[in-house]
């Protein structure tokens, strides 16, 4: 799993318990998910179709540093599915997983569309095909 972003928790970010409010970090991690597949599919029109079951596994408290890691799981027809973890970057522990979140590429009308893509590519290896 490579680990792309890092979120440094705010007091805003906090709960009333005075932890990470876990629909911070959700759309931390969806927000990720969305920018993870639309440049893998190279199309910004991408959407959240589905999430596996939310996993907390501990909390993060305000001054943390978040990161987020991401790990394709496969390549549909129309659709992009990822794992993900958030851990604490300092102590490593596992914050939250998500088995699979499925990404649906979307053509001009709206709907799913192919993206034709089978495998992982990085921006890098684009430009240096160009």
């Amino acid at each position: 799993m490579r680990f792309h972003t890092r979120k440094w928790v705010k007091p805003q970010d906090l709960n009333p318990n005075g932890t990470l409010f876990g629909g911070q970090l959700l759309a931390w991690i969806d927000e990720e998910l969305a920018l993870y597949s639309i440049i893998q599919l190279e199309n910004s029109k991408v959407v959240t179709k589905s999430m596996s079951e939310i996993n907390f596994r501990s909390s993060a408290r305000q001054g943390d540093v978040i990161e987020i890691g991401i790990a394709v799981v496969k390549f549909g027809h129309t659709s992009l599915t990822l794992k993900c973890e958030a851990r604490n970057m300092m102590t490593r522990e596992t914050i939250i997983t998500i088995d699979a979140t499925t990404m649906v590429n979307l053509g001009t009308d709206g709907k799913p569309k192919a993206h034709g893509k089978t495998e992982i590519e990085f921006v890098k290896d684009r430009i240096a095909e160009n």
